[in-house]
């Protein structure tokens, strides 16, 4: 296992070998990390349809040991752990809710795409045709579970201090900037849209149930709505209850 000292910046065509796979050594600069086992940095960027095109209809199993999604669920967990030790050890001072909106924001679904799409991941993953056609290599959602499911094979190849080193480079910008109050002064509802997107689930839906008191001192009451849940609040505008229901909804959920 060896640390480089810095990324790598490639260019747009990377190189290919001859099964027409992305030269996982590029990545590795890129990565700044050499891998002893090679083989999970590959499955760590095989997205499931490609492995599903590789094995015959109806073998899921086989295909599941192909792709990179069991990678997603333990670099989920890892990267929580990094990340809530960083804040800890930063800003001793603060209170639980500030850590969590803090944590929240740095290990949101946008957060780990920008970061991929920096790091180029996206030139390195293998995706089958549709997903080809689509635009499969710059889609958000698919960024963002690459990053995780990269970190999840840095750290089953070189352990926890490796997985570190490598979110410290890759989120060192976003580390640097977080701070306790701009987390605090977020926007609820943002920050609501963004934790559904994390977890695969449709934007959540306002509406407004009804609007109370004269004209002078109107109250509106809204239901927000998502799979899985439903939460009233109120509020003088709209916008207002809308926030306080976002809000509700994340300590909900």
């Amino acid at each position: 296992m060896t640390m480089h000292p810095a990324f790598v910046t490639i260019s747009p065509d990377v190189k290919k070998t001859k099964t027409n796979t992305p030269d996982l050594s590029e990545l590795e600069k890129i990565l700044a990390y050499s891998f002893t086992d090679l083989s999970l940095l590959k499955r760590a960027v095989t997205h499931r349809s490609w492995a599903h095109e590789q094995v015959a209809p109806g073998n899921e199993g086989e295909a599941r040991r192909l792709h990179n999604e069991a990678f997603e669920f333990v670099g989920d967990s890892v990267l929580g752990l990094i990340v809530a030790d960083y804040l800890f050890q930063s800003y001793p001072d603060v209170t639980e809710g500030e850590l969590s909106r803090m944590k929240h924001r740095l290990v949101s679904a946008p957060t780990l795409a920008r970061a991929s799409e920096r790091l180029g991941v996206g030139q390195f993953l293998r995706v089958g045709r549709g997903e080809e056609k689509s635009g499969g290599r710059r889609k958000r959602a698919l960024l963002a579970d690459a990053f995780e499911a990269v970190l999840a094979a840095i750290f089953l190849d070189g352990g926890l201090t490796a997985a570190t080193d490598f979110v410290h480079h890759a989120l060192g910008d976003e580390l640097e900037r977080v701070d306790p109050e701009v987390a605090a002064a977020a926007d609820y509802k943002t920050l609501l849209q963004e934790r559904l997107q994390a977890e695969h689930q449709t934007v959540p839906q306002y509406n407004v149930i009804e609007a109370t008191g004269p004209p002078h001192r109107r109250m509106f009451h809204v239901e927000l709505s998502w799979d899985g849940g439903s939460v009233r609040a109120e509020g003088r505008t709209i916008k207002a209850a809308e926030t306080v229901a976002a809000r509700l909804a994340l300590e909900k959920i």
